[in-house]
């Protein structure tokens, strides 16, 4: 069962960054599906908190759990499907590849394929315009 506010449904999107010499890079991932997305799901009725749903997604979708930290960063009105997204900033206290695959049960079963995308840059790669969008509200927030 996931919460809805407002007859809204409430996602919630983990953010990782790194740096890498002066520009940060943002974790994204290629869905066999859908071409590239952000981490995101929805917010369950068991979660506690939207800092406790994203990181339940991170690990999900991710395989990332190692978490040594989070911070709520803002909301955003996507202008999909009535979706309102929380932005979580997510402190990993692992290093982590440069990319690699995750097989996750979303959707009956896929493999993501994780990259990082330098904040600024323009995207070198296929998405959805709401993860367009959704990646330069990052940019905002983090540079």
């Amino acid at each position: 069962m996931t919460k809805r506010i407002k007859n809204r449904e409430v996602k919630v999107c983990p953010i990782v960054l790194r740096k890498s010499g002066s520009t940060l890079e943002l974790l994204v991932f290629e869905h066999p599906l859908a071409d590239v997305q952000l981490i995101k799901g929805t917010l369950e009725l068991t979660d506690s908190s939207v800092e406790s749903a994203a990181l339940r997604e991170l690990a999900e979708e991710s395989g990332i759990s190692k978490v040594s930290s989070t911070k709520y960063l803002r909301s955003w009105e996507s202008g999909f499907q009535n979706q309102l997204w929380h932005f979580v900033l997510c402190e990993v206290s692992e290093s982590l590849p440069n990319n690699w695959s995750f097989y996750t049960q979303d959707d009956g079963g896929h493999t993501f394929n994780f990259f990082w995308h330098k904040l600024g840059d323009s995207p070198k790669f296929k998405c959805y315009e709401v993860f367009d969008k959704a990646i330069k509200q990052v940019e905002n927030l983090c540079i």
